[in-house]
């Protein structure tokens, strides 16, 4: 499998693999307009030739959009290979493309979220920890940091407090989202739980974090969507229409 960098020159002709729909389409143009922004930064997108999903996304961990510290380290923000391509080293390709880029770099290792229990948009802990990842960092209720460092005996990162101790202002009442732009998902589907809570009466707050200084000082590691209640989280994973009547089913709303 050959693998394509995504750069200014190409973005518009290339789909990405984890909206795969035309350039009008809206979370395409959310996804694409959000590369744009990051390319400069030093954000790489690697995708394999292939129609689906198969692609590493990562950046240099100073411009991650998530409370941690971790100096001269590399984030993922997702290594996603579809299950049709499972099983024929794709997943290998793209981890060794990111490891050996930033060993080119000068990085100091790599970090990623993820969690002991398999969960959507989160990184499999069986397969990281199989490449040497060590869990270096746990945040509430159930997300690990984890990391490859490339040598021994240097500083690991660490998760900011924020994500320790919640402060009082970030309590609110009813239903609160943190969501960002970097996954397509976000565009399409916090207009409809916003318009299904309006609908419904239901008090829901959405807080769409639009820089890196904000997605630093939030209160929850998952930053592209993190959905609270009364204070209390519920969920990281991007929720359609059913999960969500789920949701509120739940709580009796």
């Amino acid at each position: 499998m050959e693998l394509i960098k995504l750069t200014h020159d190409n973005l518009e002709a290339e789909h990405i693999c984890c909206a795969i729909a035309n350039n009008k389409d809206i979370q395409v143009m959310s996804k694409k307009m959000w590369l744009k922004e990051r390319f400069d930064e030093g954000l790489v997108f690697l995708k394999g030739n292939v129609r689906g999903k198969c692609f590493i996304e990562y950046i240099p961990a100073e411009y991650a959009w998530i409370p941690m510290e971790a100096r001269d380290y590399m984030y993922i923000d997702c290594l996603w290979v579809a299950g049709k391509y499972k099983g024929q080293g794709f997943s290998n390709l793209l981890l060794e493309a990111c490891i050996s880029d930033s060993r080119a770099k000068g990085k100091k290792g790599l970090v990623i979220l993820s969690s002991k229990k398999k969960r959507g948009f989160l990184s499999e802990q069986k397969y990281l920890q199989y490449k040497g990842f060590e869990t270096i960092d746990t945040a509430g209720p159930y997300f690990e940091l984890m990391a490859l460092p490339f040598d021994k005996d240097i500083e690991k990162p660490h998760f900011k407090s924020c994500v320790k101790q919640v402060s009082p202002a970030d309590v609110r009442q009813g239903f609160t989202l943190y969501y960002t732009s970097q996954c397509p998902f976000t565009a399409k589907y916090v207009p409809i739980l916003e318009n299904m809570a309006k609908n419904k009466n239901i008090d829901f707050q959405s807080i769409h974090i639009t820089t890196r200084e904000q997605a630093q000082k939030a209160p929850t590691p998952f930053t592209t969507f993190s959905l609270f209640y009364n204070g209390e989280f519920v969920t990281h994973e991007i929720l359609s229409e059913k999960k969500f009547e789920k949701v509120l089913a739940d709580r009796g709303l």
